[in-house]
């Protein structure tokens, strides 16, 4: 199968680092679980959106991202089964280098620049599985949906776009072994 996989808060944990930088910076103690939007700017309301964005710009920033727990060794099994893997990801162009190679191809050494897209309208693309943070990115994309579970996409419905919420890579790992039997 084709597998699509998106970057941010789906194989590295972007959201922890970039808030601890924005609390350190402004004096504010927003915690994941306030982050209930999308849109950054709800959970701070008194900055501005260059303010919010600055540390996706600082190359070193990226070096505060970790890994998701177990998603190296699922993305790497993935593969190893056969399935063609593409990291997509809607990274503004400023930061693309920083954090592929501060997190991507740190973590995740198997996965080369051949199996990167860099988009922000994920629905053009063709596969057999999405897998993302964003339900947005999943919306009306001519694939199966696996939606990973945040403080911020938990108001959806899932069920009414046809997509799988899961909480970490062991359900996804599981979830994708599903749909293979079903693409078989």
């Amino acid at each position: 199968m084709v597998i699509l996989i998106d970057m941010d808060d789906t194989i590295e944990h972007l959201l922890v680092p970039w808030l601890n930088w924005l609390n350190e910076k402004y004096g504010k103690n927003i915690t994941e679980s306030d982050v209930t939007s999308w849109d950054m700017k709800v959970a701070y309301p008194d900055l501005t959106y260059d303010q919010i964005f600055a540390p996706l710009d600082d190359p070193s920033f990226w070096d505060t991202v970790p890994p998701i727990d177990g998603a190296p060794d699922a993305v790497r099994r993935l593969i190893e089964r056969g399935h063609d893997v593409y990291i997509v990801t809607s990274t503004p162009h400023r930061s693309v280098e920083a954090k592929m190679e501060r997190v991507l191809f740190r973590y995740f050494p198997f996965i080369s620049w051949d199996h990167v897209i860099i988009t922000s309208r994920k629905q053009l693309l063709k596969a057999d599985v999405m897998i993302d943070d964003g339900y947005h990115n999943l919306v009306g994309g001519a694939y199966e949906k696996i939606l990973i579970d945040a403080p911020y996409n938990r108001m959806m419905d899932e069920k009414k776009d046809g997509m799988i919420r899961v909480r970490n890579w062991d359900e996804i790992e599981k979830t994708v072994l599903e749909i293979e039997k079903k693409h078989a």
